[in-house]
């Protein structure tokens, strides 16, 4: 839960250190940040937060890309005082989802399409198959695509993974071999489609993230973006679901 608030608070504290300290594009640095926000109540309650902040810096040697994100969720539930009496039921609030994630990359360009690059991600997740995963990856950047409309990147390369069992609490490491691919195409002049895929294939397990999303602006700073995320790993505990699934409406803030 302290993670998640340390990430909502720098979303919500970013714009404001950036416009003290001048223009991000005179700095170099560029900024996204993401917030969205679901609360019902009635014959049922629940509610639910996710937060993301994206940083990327370029200029004609470097690419730097630093992020975080998180994901919470409550809803309500029964719960018996006394498994025996029916009567002694009452309903609680209780986490039902609690995740947060971390990451960087940084590149060395070799020329207009090509760079060397090293990744960092650390993932803590306290109802997937595992309670963190943790990768470290060095390899091969490549520009594909590169217009005012069209972007489309793509890295691989070898990497290592440290992960902890949620249901057993054994904690393993194995070498991976790693690939993203960054995509992003303006459709009109306010509304875009972007989509990064991430894999991690291992000896082990497999882990598979895409993260789509349509985004509309509403002034050069402000947007609506509706994503939807997939999470997959290939072996996982008995009773625990492989892939996991996130759809959202966040309010974009540019900067």
């Amino acid at each position: 839960m302290k993670a998640l608030s340390a990430t909502i608070a720098l979303v919500l504290a970013a714009p404001v250190a950036f416009a003290q300290d001048g223009n991000a594009d005179d700095r170099g640095w560029k900024g996204t940040g993401e917030l969205g926000f679901v609360s019902s109540s009635g014959n049922s309650r629940s509610d639910s937060i996710n937060a993301k902040l994206n940083f990327k810096f370029e200029d004609a040697q470097w690419k730097h890309d630093l992020f975080a994100a998180g994901f919470r969720q409550r809803a309500e539930q029964t719960v018996l005082a006394d498994p025996a009496d029916p009567d002694s039921a009452t309903r609680v609030m209780e986490v039902s989802a609690n995740r947060y994630e971390l990451g960087g990359t940084t590149a060395r360009k070799l020329d207009d399409r090509n760079a060397l690059y090293a990744s960092l991600r650390y993932e803590n997740d306290d109802f997937a198959a595992f309670d963190y995963q943790a990768t470290v990856s060095v390899g091969w950047g490549h520009q594909a695509i590169k217009s005012d409309d069209t972007n489309l990147y793509f890295e691989v390369g070898p990497g290592y993974k440290h992960v902890k069992d949620r249901v057993t609490g054994d904690s393993d490491g194995y070498f991976i071999g790693r690939g993203k691919m960054d995509y992003s195409h303006k459709l009109t002049e306010n509304t875009s489609l972007v989509d990064t895929f991430l894999v991690e294939a291992g000896s082990d397990n497999t882990y598979m993230q895409n993260d789509f999303g349509v985004q509309v602006a509403m002034s050069s700073r402000l947007a609506i973006k509706a994503g939807l995320q997939h999470r997959h790993n290939t072996d996982v505990p008995d009773g625990v679901k492989k892939t996991d699934r996130l759809t959202t409406v966040n309010l974009v803030y540019n900067f």
